[in-house]
């Protein structure tokens, strides 16, 4: 990628978006309608029945996308202002994509509790919130805490769109093993925002066999060197062994699921693995294993965050289209319940999953409107 021809297609446009108007004001009667005097009509009618706004303004389609740029991919810490071009680039793919219009805001790397007061004092001005790059724990404790104290969807793409695809691509590859779901024996390398997230909902769908690893080894449930959600999940797994290391957590694991860094997977590792492993190596922009090795080393069924190789794990395949179903119904809560629902439906964009294809591409037909239709089908049957 030539950086210098980037950097001037950004600056010439300062940045991907712009705001479009739906109305024309070409002369006295179109102001009228537009703002001034219309407008009275239409802020008096909200004044006596608040809940109308969504109706006759931009806030019943508008979605924040929120970041303090504490964890962006690949980048890491890079401040509010340093992690706002993703949000925004991430606004186009809403809008090119499902037709959904995201603003994108940044907050200040304050306490979570300053974090969650500012963006509900700002909930009157949108239809839902997307939480963007905010580093583990702290991003636990906000999506919590505001989730609570909104009446609108809070979601987190790290978190819930990360384990929505991650359980999709995991549906198909137990069916390419020939294993059931709710059997395999997994473990999670990398226990941050993605990761914790993933687990849960794992457990959600029923699986119950989860070991856990981190930068500092395995994680146990008394470990004192890592936070309460990590050892949380610890206590909710069925195989509470006290491993020692990575090496001993692997053996006989039908699953490895990296979240974490590049090359912490070694051949000798997969080998140790169940027979016909599942290796899901997401870490960008390098694997937790080369794909070539962990396939010389007897795995058949892999996926990686890359575009460079097959079934590509990307949170793309979940948010257009989970809030373009948001959208049209009047869900508030974005639980397990409506994230398997969404991964039952990516999932089932691959009918005949292979080893070679069993998640489906960013850009295949009917991404968005699967995921969407599964919105709409749980809203309607909850």
């Amino acid at each position: 990628m030539d950086e210098d021809k980037l950097l001037a297609l950004h600056s010439k446009h300062h940045g991907v978006l712009e705001i479009a108007p739906e109305f024309q004001v070409r002369n006295k009667k179109e102001l009228g309608e537009a703002y001034t005097p219309g407008v009275a009509v239409i802020s008096k009618l909200i004044e006596r029945y608040p809940e109308l706004k969504d109706k006759y303004t931009l806030s019943g389609k508008l979605v924040a996308l929120v970041t303090d740029g504490s964890a962006v991919l690949g980048l890491g810490n890079i401040g509010p202002a340093g992690g706002l071009p993703v949000v925004e680039g991430k606004a186009l793919l809403y809008k090119d994509l499902s037709g959904v219009n995201a603003i994108p805001l940044t907050v200040d790397q304050v306490s979570p509790d300053e974090v969650v007061s500012t963006l509900k004092n700002m909930q009157a001005s949108f239809a839902g919130f997307h939480l963007e790059d905010i580093a583990a724990p702290r991003c636990f404790e906000i999506e919590e805490k505001l989730a609570k104290e909104v009446d609108i969807p809070v979601y987190h793409d790290d978190q819930e769109g990360t384990a929505i695809v991650v359980l999709a691509g995991l549906i198909n590859a137990a069916k390419v093993a020939d294993k059931k779901l709710e059997d395999l024996k997994v473990l999670i390398n990398g226990v941050g925002a993605s990761g914790v997230a993933t687990a849960r909902l794992l457990f959600a769908a029923g699986i119950h066999n989860i070991t856990f690893v981190d930068i500092d080894g395995p994680v146990h449930a008394d470990s004192q060197n890592y936070n309460h959600y990590q050892t949380d999940l610890v206590k909710q797994s069925s195989d509470q062994i006290a491993y020692a290391s990575l090496d001993e957590a692997i053996k006989d694991r039908d699953v490895f699921i990296g979240l974490s860094d590049a090359d912490v997977l070694t051949a000798e590792q997969v080998k140790m693995m169940a027979e016909d492993p599942i290796i899901f190596a997401l870490a960008n922009p390098r694997p937790e294993i080369d794909p070539q090795v962990a396939y010389e080393a007897g795995c058949g069924i892999m996926a990686t965050g890359s575009s460079q190789y097959p079934n590509q794990v990307n949170n793309i395949l979940a948010f257009p289209g989970l809030y373009k179903g948001l959208l049209e119904t009047d869900l508030q809560k974005v639980d397990f319940g409506l994230e398997k629902a969404i991964a039952k439906g990516i999932a089932s964009l691959v009918p005949q999953p292979s080893a070679d294809r069993f998640v489906p591409g960013v850009f295949d037909d009917g991404v968005v409107d699967t995921v969407a239709q599964a919105v709409k089908d749980y809203a309607a049957n909850k």
